[in-house]
């Protein structure tokens, strides 16, 4: 699938809009998530509009909420704005509870559209690589990155992962089960 112009657009805001973030625990810029998350996409078979969307997967969580949502649509279309939309897991602020608001998540996996699940998996699967990455440089302080025990954390991914198993069966559900796999085998 060839890129446009609009991809490059995209990927020009996107950097904008999280060019002061930060990955937890890494000081590396957080653009290079959305570049891993774009890449997975991609290789995945995605659209461009799911490309774009990836590139803005966290845009609206983490820079705005929906005013920046709005933006996205008037800039890239609807059908960018709903695949974000569908990422973003909580619109409200302070947000709900860690744990009520991943299994809120989680069960609305199976009503997404085949086009969101592609851009979430992909960001579920380079935040496990991530992980794995971390924890094999700094150990169990990779934990420590978290807002939630290493536990909740495990069982987020695990509960993802067959969330995923489920609603998007392949390739990309199955690599990040392989991932969670790896992620208990070495917090175990």
């Amino acid at each position: 699938m060839p890129l446009s112009t609009r991809f490059d657009y995209a990927l020009g805001h996107a950097a904008a809009l999280h060019r002061e973030q930060v990955r937890k625990g890494s000081g590396i810029p957080y653009v290079s998530h959305l570049l891993g998350v774009t890449a997975l996409v991609i290789e995945f078979g995605g659209s461009e509009d799911q490309a774009i969307a990836a590139l803005l997967h966290d845009a609206a969580e983490d820079q705005g909420g929906e005013p920046t949502l709005r933006d996205i649509e008037r800039r890239f279309g609807s059908a960018v704005a709903a695949i974000v939309a569908d990422c973003t897991d909580s619109w409200t602020e302070p947000k709900p509870p860690w744990r009520a608001r991943k299994e809120a998540y989680v069960a609305s996996l199976a009503r997404k559209p085949a086009a969101s699940l592609l851009v979430s998996v992909s960001d579920k699967i380079h935040n496990a690589r991530a992980i794995l990455a971390d924890r094999a440089v700094v150990g169990d302080a990779v934990w420590d990155r978290f807002s939630e025990k290493r536990g909740e954390v495990l069982w987020y991914y695990r509960a993802l992962a067959n969330a995923f198993l489920a609603a998007l069966p392949g390739p990309a559900a199955n690599e990040l089960a392989r991932l969670v796999t790896a992620m208990e085998a070495g917090a175990a």
